[in-house]
């Protein structure tokens, strides 16, 4: 259900392309923040702030219940469609895409939190 809810949102949104700058008219460069450690993982707590940051942002939830471990459904009061287009401006957010069978199974902040820090595109 949730799948069908977000490939119709899919084919109606159209979200900004963002952190890409034009330098003298012709070269395009992306920017992206990388990691201290060296590889190309975003550090896990710039991951929870940003995934925090995006829940926080959405139009129907209460930020001072957003923590780590929150569940949008239980504790939020989120609906499944609510649940799909967090999980669409957490693509967004982290510049990748997360197949239906994966963003399905995000329910939580814990979740989202562990699927963009396991993720090697995320940015």
């Amino acid at each position: 259900m949730a799948s069908v809810l977000r490939s119709t949102i899919l084919r109606h949104i159209r979200f900004p392309i963002s952190r890409a700058l034009t330098l003298n008219g012709s070269n395009l460069i992306v920017v992206r923040s990388m990691s201290s450690h060296g590889d190309d993982h975003l550090d896990k707590q710039e991951v929870i702030s940003r995934v925090l940051d995006v829940v926080k942002s959405f139009p129907k939830v209460d930020p001072s219940k957003v923590t780590p471990d929150v569940h949008f459904q239980k504790d939020l009061g989120l609906d499944s469609l609510d649940n799909v287009e967090i999980v669409m401006a957490i693509e967004e957010e982290f510049k990748l895409e997360i197949p239906d069978k994966e963003a399905d199974k995000i329910d939580s902040c814990h979740l989202a939190i562990e699927y963009i820090h396991n993720h090697p595109m995320a940015g």
